[in-house]
């Protein structure tokens, strides 16, 4: 007789068993002692995270003989090795994903007013319950509103959107959620333990890291690896098995793209995937590191479940690559994964994903948009002009805002494609509070700008999104020959006075006058 697969030896048989469903179990618990029993449940959650198994369990511990409530399901009374077995009479499970039409759920209607064999509730357990069609759920839905006494439903489901509300109304809702990483290891090092396996805890980390949260993934994955009792299960035989490419791998390729080093980066990827690594479970732990890093980044290190030693690698990279190119290689390597079909080339994915990553923002802005071509020559040639005027109060400092000048460049594009072409021809001048003031010495460019407030909202809010907080544009027109600024308005009578030579003159109570003096 072939051996039983560890998923299935390893089923929890009691609640003590389940891992990281405590909420779920508490709440169940509470009903059993209460003696609460509702006539449906709706257990929902990623697959391999235990709704099948909780839907057994309350099976079992609603018959259970036991008269503490607390000790349901006993695993001893009849009832309870009935369900272990398989034979219990009065615990019915259906695949809806074969049982969909409407004919399969009349005929569980006509059967269900039968009293139970043998327990006190006849169980009905509805697994991919999102499969049924709209009319088997119809028919469903009748029997839910006035179900027989005996009658238990537990319906359980990976898609939960695909329900339709009546559905959902009628039912207790449980949400199930993936596994921690370190929850999942445990259990596995349990599982190992009892096996009497040698191993190393990093291996059983690569394990449940590959499992994504399902409990039952990590254990079939640990069960494809353990081929001889004898042989430790280590790291490199995780890694060989399971097709990754080890973690200095994938740091080192993280690496290359905080250098910008194509070349060395094209040699990590071919090295690992010609060691045996699989690309795309190559390219998820590369997404999965640059992700830890963007969290390292933006919220801290505190979230991330990792050892310290990780921890503080996050947060040291995290320190040398600008956020907008880590977003851009966490987008072409998840694209990549996203992507991947295999082929005579199967590293070709990842090696376009790294060339993407490692390409600076300013080339990949002009691919987009062809008129920015110009933005760095423009930076270049602003770098000599005259320096900003000292801020005043400056909410972000003016050498800041031009350091970042072409984010803010590449950002406007998102809003406007046409406005970053005129806006390179500007330079900050100052700041003042949260008023930044961007300066030309191109009256055709400044015309093109301040007479119209939406142009300069579009600059505010690529302000905002570079910078992170609300910024105020006011636009500037200077002398050519980098004098005194010249007057401007936006009203259009005195800007066409300004700029036919008119001046500001203040009288005796103060109040400003304009002059021509071509008049």
């Amino acid at each position: 007789m072939p051996e039983q697969a560890l998923y299935l030896k390893w089923r929890p048989t009691t609640f003590d068993d389940v891992v990281g469903q405590e909420h779920i179990v508490r709440t169940l618990r509470n009903a059993l002692k209460a003696g609460r029993i509702r006539h449906a449940y709706l257990f929902s959650g990623p697959r391999g995270t235990g709704k099948t198994t909780m839907a057994r369990l309350l099976a079992k511990a609603v018959n259970c003989h036991d008269p503490e409530p607390n000790n349901r399901p006993c695993n001893q009374c009849p009832a309870c090795i009935a369900v272990n077995e398989g034979r219990y009479l009065d615990l019915i499970e259906i695949d809806a994903a074969t049982h969909t039409g409407v004919d399969d759920v009349r005929d569980l209607r006509e059967k269900i007013a039968f009293s139970p064999g043998e327990g006190q509730y006849k169980i009905y357990i509805i697994d991919e319950v999102h499969r049924f069609s709209g009319s088997a759920f119809d028919a469903l839905l009748k029997t839910l509103e006035e179900p027989p006494e005996h009658a238990i439903f537990v319906l359980a489901t990976t898609e939960i959107d695909k329900v339709p509300a009546t559905i959902k109304s009628r039912c207790l809702q449980f949400e199930f959620r993936r596994l921690s990483l370190l929850e999942a290891t445990d259990r596995l090092q349990e599982i190992v333990d009892a096996e009497g396996l040698k191993y190393e805890r990093e291996a059983l980390e690569i394990i449940a890291r590959y499992g994504t949260g399902s409990m039952r993934d990590s254990i079939s994955l640990l069960d494809q690896i353990i081929t001889d009792p004898d042989e430790a299960i280590t790291t490199a035989l995780a890694q060989k098995v399971l097709g990754s490419a080890g973690s200095q791998a994938t740091r080192a390729l993280v690496e290359t793209i905080l250098a910008q080093d194509t070349a060395a980066g094209l040699r990590i990827i071919n090295e690992a995937v010609d060691g045996g690594a699989d690309p795309r479970q190559f390219g998820q732990q590369v997404v999965e590191h640059l992700r830890s890093v963007l969290i390292a980044q933006t919220a801290g290190v505190e979230m991330l479940e990792a050892s310290q030693e990780d921890k503080a690698l996050y947060t040291e990279q995290s320190q040398h690559i600008d956020r907008a190119m880590l977003v851009q290689a966490i987008r072409a390597f998840n694209d990549a994964i996203n992507n991947y079909r295999g082929g005579w080339q199967p590293q070709l994915t990842l090696e376009l994903a790294l060339m993407d990553s490692v390409r600076p923002l300013e080339e990949t802005y002009v691919s987009a948009a062809p008129v920015v071509a110009r933005t760095a020559p423009a930076a270049a040639s602003q770098a000599e002009r005259p320096a900003p005027i000292s801020d005043a109060n400056a909410v972000v400092a003016a050498t800041a805002i031009q350091a970042q000048w072409i984010n803010v460049l590449k950002a406007m594009y998102r809003y406007n494609k046409q406005s970053p072409s005129v806006m390179e021809n500007f330079r900050v001048q100052r700041v003042e509070g949260g008023i930044v003031y961007l300066a030309t010495d191109n009256v055709i460019f400044y015309e093109r700008v301040n007479p119209f407030p939406e142009k300069k909202q579009i600059v505010e809010r690529a302000l905002t999104d570079v910078f992170k907080t609300e910024l105020k544009v006011q636009i500037v027109l200077i002398a050519q020959d980098g004098g005194d600024e010249q007057p401007t308005s936006d009203d259009p009578l005195l800007s066409e006075a300004f700029k036919r030579g008119g001046k500001i003159r203040q009288t005796d109570d103060d109040a400003p006058e304009t002059t021509d003096d071509e008049d």
